[in-house]
């Protein structure tokens, strides 16, 4: 009797001990009583009511997850349209992947809808995530999806996944997409290729094109700036020297006009001193020299003369 009461004792503390938990620090608990939620308690050593009566759900809210979505090699060779095969807008098959990581919320709305849908979790994502992947697809044609997929495409998924997730409460936040495949179906795969070749090749001529339209372009601004600078300058110095030509005749021609009134044979004598100057000129280049003395008349040159002209 003594030793059914010891054992009955022992068993009765036992499952009393069910209601201790504890809580690790990366995690946070949800104990539920017959199903309703009554704390949420943080990391640390927790008391409550035994097994059978709470619940006690564990949460690693500081654990990032990681979930595939898409494409699976593995398993398309069993399916005539695989997952992850989506079509474009114009009718054409690119194979997706896509790769999540997500981590619990810590709030608490977030914690009780995430033990309430952990086992859905997984999944629901992954439909959200491949409803969201073909819309995007779908809007593009599938040179457009091939070649800006991996840089637009986790971009368009985080921003729909965030509007959307809420609506499915699963207590989760997604804090990174990235795209882990993106190609044509195996049984097309080397058309593609070819064709990214020969666009590839494409978009290096008209690159180099442009290089060298652009080296041209900046070869003749050098040249047009140079001869704008030359002409520029040429026009200052011609201006330069017009303006002292001018100003040394005026001075002259003032001259001129005050020896004048004080001697009328001034003009003799400055016609003399060009023809000096003329025929010594003439002389040094070899040319042969005809005065025109005989045209100085009254203190002028009268030239209105011709000479005719040598026969042959």
């Amino acid at each position: 009797m003594f030793r059914a009461r010891y054992i009955l004792v022992l068993a009765l503390g036992a499952y009393l001990l069910t209601g201790v938990y504890q809580v690790a620090p990366d995690e946070r608990a949800v104990v539920r009583r017959f199903g309703e939620v009554v704390a949420r308690p943080g990391p640390g050593l927790g008391f409550g009511l035994p097994w059978g009566i709470d619940r006690v759900d564990r949460v690693p809210v500081r654990t990032v997850r990681q979930l595939r979505v898409g494409y699976d090699s593995e398993a398309a060779n069993d399916m005539s349209t695989p997952v992850g095969q989506l079509l474009t807008g114009d009718q054409n098959h690119v194979n997706v992947q896509i790769v999540l990581d997500y981590a619990i919320g810590e709030a608490d709305q977030d914690l009780d809808d995430y033990v309430i849908h952990r086992e859905l979790v997984d999944a629901m994502l992954a439909r959200a995530a491949e409803a969201v992947a073909g819309e995007w697809v779908a809007g593009r044609t599938v040179d457009q999806v091939l070649l800006t997929g991996t840089g637009m495409l986790p971009a368009w998924v985080m921003d729909r996944l965030t509007e959307r997730l809420p609506e499915l409460r699963l207590g989760i936040r997604v804090q990174r997409v990235s795209v882990a495949l993106i190609a044509p179906p195996d049984e097309v795969r080397s058309a593609f290729e070819a064709v990214t070749q020969a666009q590839t090749a494409i978009r290096t001529k008209e690159f180099q094109a442009q290089q060298e339209r652009d080296q041209r372009l900046r070869q003749a601004d050098a040249i047009r700036y140079r001869l704008g600078q030359e002409a520029s300058e040429y026009r200052e110095s011609q201006l330069r020297l017009a303006h002292a030509d001018a100003t040394e005749f005026l001075a002259q021609l003032a001259a001129f006009r005050d020896v004048r009134m004080a001697n009328p044979d001034a003009l003799a004598f400055l016609w003399w001193d060009e023809m000096r100057r003329t025929m010594v000129a003439m002389k040094t280049r070899g040319g042969k020299v005809r005065p025109l003395d005989h045209y100085l008349q009254n203190g002028e040159l009268n030239i209105t003369e011709f000479v005719p002209l040598p026969k042959r």
